[in-house]
């Protein structure tokens, strides 16, 4: 895919580079940041010139309405290099509609395509050095907009900023993780805000995936609001079963996100011949699997994890613990598939990749 340029970005550059004093071997994810940050101020209803500057603090009211009613939704996206040297993403077309439909549903005026696509390649090729070649390295990308208004009246915003924020990434999840399956809180409703990438949605998030941890569970499987029989995400990710030899994984709603990792997990699967079934799955079918022998794997899908297998699960103080990933579990299979394309190093017969030139 590619995007045509049709504006001018006002660009401020770094007179210095913090590349030199970073660790690329030993990052720890979303901490350290490159050197140069996009931003584009919404005033008077519409959105203004776009500007790069060096990565900093900057400065807004405390009365700013993102601090009091929390109009905030955000993407998460990731830059790869290949062995030659080239940069590319993967599927950006579809956290530019998503943002735009997070934004909408939280009353937030939707951003420009042209800007968008614009600010990620001028972005990237400032800090183009950021982005570590190699199969596991990536570059985060962080797209955001808040409301800036200095007002405190329980109104939308009047004023936006949208930002495009960099760090250098390896996994996020290292090895499997073990997850409590939620029997009383919830990740949302139906009519509510669950399919948009909206900051709330993880803040109500911590409190019960605390408590999970306190137990030795690293994540939650969230259930349905209404009855919590019916498994819908994990964690931050959305999460699949495999039952037998066929993936099963919860249809999207306005409950649960439409992830860019899982739809290109579903279509990976159906090009290698897997069975993918998108439909509704209740606790007590998975806990059945697991008594019958049937269930082989479950594993979490999402932008910074890719695929993160799960080794255990618990539900009414039961634990269930799951068969060992090998290099023949669908997780590892589609994992590796999947970071080929990302890579470049696996055709790209789906028009996934957009080179950063």
């Amino acid at each position: 895919m590619t995007k045509v340029s049709t504006y001018e970005i006002d660009i401020v550059k770094s007179p210095t580079t913090k590349i030199h004093d970073v660790d690329f071997n030993n990052l720890t994810f979303g901490r350290t940041f490159t050197d140069h940050m996009f931003y584009c101020d919404y005033i008077n209803g519409e959105w203004q010139q776009p500007k790069i500057a060096p990565y900093g603090p900057m400065q807004i009211d405390p009365s700013a309405r993102v601090f009091h009613y929390g109009q905030a939704v955000f993407e998460g996206m990731k830059a790869y290099k290949d062995e030659d040297g080239k940069v590319f993403l993967f599927r950006p077309d579809e956290n530019f509609a998503r943002i735009n439909k997070s934004a909408k549903r939280l009353a937030i005026p939707e951003f420009p395509e042209a800007y968008f696509f614009e600010g990620i390649n001028t972005l990237l090729n400032l800090d183009k050095a950021w982005v570590q070649s190699g199969v596991g390295n990536s570059l985060y990308i962080r797209p955001f907009v808040i409301a800036t208004d200095s007002a405190i009246a329980a109104a939308p915003s009047e004023n936006y900023r949208f930002m495009i924020i960099c760090s250098p990434a390896k996994a996020y999840y290292k090895g499997t993780v073990r997850v409590l399956i939620a029997e009383k809180f919830s990740r949302s409703a139906n009519g509510g805000v669950g399919f948009a990438k909206a900051a709330g949605n993880y803040a109500a998030q911590f409190y019960p995936t605390n408590l999970a941890q306190a137990k030795g569970f690293q994540q939650v499987i969230w259930t349905d609001a209404d009855t919590h029989t019916f498994l819908e995400e994990a964690g931050t990710m959305n999460v699949f079963f495999r039952i037998g030899d066929t993936l099963i994984t919860a249809p999207t709603s306005d409950r649960i996100l439409d992830g860019v990792t899982r739809k290109s997990i579903i279509q990976i699967a159906k090009d290698n011949g897997i069975t993918c079934d998108v439909r509704p799955i209740t606790v007590n079918e998975l806990i059945e699997a697991h008594k019958n022998g049937s269930l082989k794997e479950i594993f979490g899908t999402g932008t910074a994890a890719v695929i993160s297998p799960v080794s255990a699960f618990e539900h009414h103080d039961s634990v269930y613990e799951l068969p060992e990933i090998n290099e023949t579990s669908y997780s590892s299979i589609l994992k590796q598939k999947m970071l080929n394309i990302q890579h470049n190093l696996a055709e790209d017969k789906h028009g996934w990749r957009y080179e950063i030139k």
